[in-house]
């Protein structure tokens, strides 16, 4: 990771690419369920709220719990690796259930429209 705030970039550019998704499927696809759609949308903005606010850790030990500062930076360092990683996984898995369930909003000419779109590229 490069820094917190280029998380925060990424965070709030995925969030703002399903949404637009949706915005595009609700508006130019027939047949789509609305209601279904409004209810991913309004849940894009939680996972981002919820995301933003989850995105800051902080190590709860200090160096002078340590035999030597080696010791603690390495454990530091593990620490933050682990809760980054944990971060990612829960983070990507609430955005692949939210684009699984826009998939289900579609109707059915839809989905199978865009699954042979893909299959040529």
């Amino acid at each position: 990771m490069a820094n917190l705030r280029d998380l925060k970039k990424e965070i709030r550019k995925i969030c703002a690419d399903l949404a637009g998704e949706c915005l595009i499927a609700r508006n130019c696809i027939p047949g789509v369920d609305m209601n279904k759609i409004d209810d991913i949308i309004a849940r894009t903005a939680d996972l981002q709220e919820v995301a933003l606010g989850n995105v800051s850790f902080s190590f709860d030990r200090l160096a002078e719990d340590f035999p030597s500062g080696r010791e603690y930076h390495k454990a530091r360092r593990r620490y933050y690796r682990k809760a980054y990683a944990s971060f990612r996984e829960k983070f990507l898995g609430h955005v692949t259930d939210l684009v699984h369930e826009l998939n289900t909003a579609l109707p059915k000419p839809a989905r199978e429209l865009k699954c042979n779109d893909t299959d040529k590229a």
